[in-house]
């Protein structure tokens, strides 16, 4: 799992820098390099942190280049990282959502849980709804998602429905209801 060998977890020494694929660009590898080269708890949060956004993005079975754009964006603020660092990150967490989504989503939101701090698990909660709603629209299995994603980071219920409020403007739920009485 590229991932986990590339962010630490793997079979390589966490300090290592993954072994080079011939089929890599030349480009690919430098930034794997560098990635590689951040301290080991770096790359498990940024990972962590990435993974959860493209779980959240790929709720409803599909991922919009605006969502993707999102994505980038946070992983290259929160991860301190270039535009084709978090390029590359973000793309492997998209590609792991897909490969494992149904087994790996639970076990490594509850790792990050457990290895951040509150406020980090917040704005990874609040990024995920930003990227729900980059598409101007949280559809249900997004809003699904993202309920499951605030539960298994620790947060209750109440929580996660102050958090939701943000951005009720983008609830696909509600904005049907107002073309609605608007018709």
């Amino acid at each position: 799992m590229v991932l986990r060998s590339l962010f630490g977890g793997g079979e390589s020494a966490p300090d290592s820098v993954p072994a080079a694929n011939p089929s890599d660009s030349e480009s690919i590898r430098r930034i794997a390099g560098e990635i590689g080269a951040l301290p080991i708890d770096e790359r498990r949060f940024i990972a962590g942190f990435a993974y959860v956004l493209a779980r959240a993005a790929h709720a409803d079975l599909e991922v919009s280049a605006v969502e993707v754009e999102s994505m980038e964006r946070a992983v290259t603020e929160v991860g301190h990282l270039t535009q084709a660092q978090a390029v590359l990150v973000v793309e492997m967490a998209r590609n792991m959502t897909d490969l494992y989504g149904a087994t790996d989503d639970y076990v490594v939101t509850r790792s990050f849980a457990e290895h951040s701090t509150r406020q980090q698990r917040e704005d990874l909660l609040r990024t995920a709804f930003v990227v729900g709603a980059a598409d101007d629209s949280i559809t249900a299995p997004e809003v699904a998602e993202l309920n499951e994603i605030g539960k298994e980071l620790g947060f209750t219920s109440a929580e996660v429905d102050v958090m939701r409020d943000e951005f009720r403007d983008q609830l696909a739920a509600i904005q049907a209801m107002r073309r609605a009485r608007g018709a």
